[in-house]
């Protein structure tokens, strides 16, 4: 009987143990920010359509998983207006955030989302490559 707790205790042990490392593992995200304002013109309206598509036909495992996750904000809402100083914002942009443990560790502004907006399918395959690449740096 004494050796059955024991063992027992052991195996508690080390399931504990287990656990906490699995709790301690840090916790890493992708975050695909869709910066814009109150006002809102169609060629705004269409980059985050595009860049909503782009992620949510492509990273369907990543966003089902939560690896990475899409999230338009309205810099101009209460609360929102640090962004633009953070990520130095004078116009409508998307960001990729790396987060881990809920700290931002690096991000990449898509600066040629602009430059793409009238040609849908280069926009996409743009934002495709680059989520591609910003994962890749997160295994």
């Amino acid at each position: 009987m004494r050796k059955t707790i024991q063992v027992l205790a052991v195996v508690a042990a080390i399931s504990a143990g287990s656990f906490a490392f699995a709790q301690a593992r840090p916790q890493a995200k992708v975050i695909a920010y869709y910066f814009h304002g109150s006002y809102r013109c169609p060629t705004c309206n269409n980059m985050e359509k595009y860049s909503r598509e782009a992620i949510e036909t492509n990273f369907k495992d990543a966003l089902s998983s939560g690896k990475l996750e899409f999230s338009p904000v309205n810099v101009e809402e209460r609360g929102n207006e640090h962004f633009a100083e953070d990520y130095k914002l004078y116009t409508k942009a998307l960001i990729l955030s790396s987060v881990m443990d809920g700290r931002e560790i690096r991000y990449k502004n898509l600066d040629k989302i602009w430059q793409l907006a009238r040609n849908k399918q280069k926009f996409i395959d743009y934002v495709t490559d680059e989520v591609n690449e910003f994962m890749k740096e997160e295994r």
